[in-house]
């Protein structure tokens, strides 16, 4: 049971991140204008956009990897993870700046801060099989 889970969270993000990247690399301007809290962060850029959505399909990519080959499972989730979680604190950084108010930590939480935590618990959980063996 606790390995169907695991697959069921490591395929939903590979796949939301994946959908976020090609929505991004596709339609830059659609991608900024339909994200809520995007805009109030800064000047629309398809370039950079374009760059991130590249990096979110290959995050996408190894969590859906991981899903399916249990045994590389912490190696390609590791750094996914570790991405996530250094943009999650920065937006938190942003806040505690005064960049933004606190109330986009709430608009951010789907699409930023819980994506970098099942990412973390993914890594977790594959550690973790790994010391039981």
């Amino acid at each position: 049971m606790r390995n169907q889970v695991i697959t069921s969270v490591a395929v939903f993000l590979g796949l939301a991140a994946l959908a976020n990247g090609v929505f991004m690399l596709l339609y830059p301007q659609q991608w900024y204008w339909s994200v809520p809290g995007v805009p109030d962060r800064g000047f629309y850029n398809q370039h950079f956009i374009r760059d991130i959505g590249m990096l979110y399909i290959l995050i996408g990519g190894a969590f859906s990897y991981g899903a399916f080959y249990a045994r590389y499972r912490l190696q390609v989730w590791l750094f996914p993870a570790l991405w996530l979680t250094c943009h999650a604190l920065f937006h938190f950084w942003e806040v505690l700046v005064g960049i933004c108010g606190p109330i986009f930590l709430l608009i951010d939480f789907a699409g930023v801060t819980l994506p970098a935590l099942l990412g973390l618990g993914l890594c977790w959980q594959a550690k973790k099989a790994d010391a039981d063996g």
